[in-house]
């Protein structure tokens, strides 16, 4: 069996090619969170936002990217005015402070998806109704919806179906309130396995397929604020 997710446009698949080719080594992507380019710029999408690597967490967070994530640092209090006279008027109001979010959650395409399939079912539908029930009260940045597939089957087909998946995903967010050019949809196809190498061994079968279920699977990231 295999997986999902998005599509914004011809144009967006053709911009991530050229993302992806300029992007430097391993060993940066490691120690950034971000992908870079020759220069060591941060790559940024035809949204204007950074992509990050697999090996990203919110502790990488820098201004450039995600600022809304980054510590603020301490202020010192300043000294203490004099009283002031006292007064009728009332105070003004303080605006209500915020939190900053980054959850990901990971959805078993099985659950999603029948066999070989871009249409939600049911009970995938729930499951993504629990995830906008979630976000009620939360100004949501990006959402970043990642389609994957298991081995079984060529790049291409994996590549196609997992990228229809997490389309299927976005729409059904869409559908739900939450804006289209806040959700960005992508399929890696069988190129990120959560199973280890050497796992799952031997031909297509029923055994094969079950134990290769885990990386059959749509990763939603969810970034934004939240007001207290």
């Amino acid at each position: 069996m295999n997986d999902t997710y998005m599509l914004k446009m011809a144009s967006l698949a053709g911009a991530t090619l050229l993302v992806l080719g300029a992007v430097v080594t391993d060993a940066s992507a490691q120690s950034s969170g971000y992908l870079t380019d020759q220069r060591g710029g941060v790559v940024k999408n035809a949204f204007g936002l950074c992509w990050r690597t697999g090996f990203w967490t919110p502790a990488m967070a820098t201004e450039e990217c995600d600022a809304e994530l980054v510590p603020k640092k301490a202020v010192p209090a300043p000294r203490a005015a004099p009283p002031a006279p006292a007064s009728r008027t009332a105070p003004p109001a303080q605006p209500r402070p915020v939190t900053p979010i980054a959850d990901k959650i990971t959805l078993s395409a099985d659950t999603l998806f029948d066999f070989n399939k871009a249409v939600v079912k049911p009970d995938g539908k729930a499951r993504l109704d629990e995830l906008v029930n979630g976000l009620k009260g939360v100004s949501v940045d990006t959402i970043i919806v990642v389609g994957h597939a298991d081995r079984i089957g060529s790049d291409a087909y994996n590549t196609k179906l997992s990228l229809r998946r997490a389309e299927a995903v976005k729409s059904y967010l869409v559908s739900k309130g939450i804006p289209a050019n806040r959700i960005h949809a992508e399929g890696k196809g069988k190129k990120q396995p959560v199973t280890k190498p050497g796992s799952c061994k031997g031909p297509k079968s029923q055994a094969v397929i079950k134990c290769l279920q885990p990386d059959r699977r749509v990763v939603i990231e969810v970034v934004g604020t939240r007001s207290k």
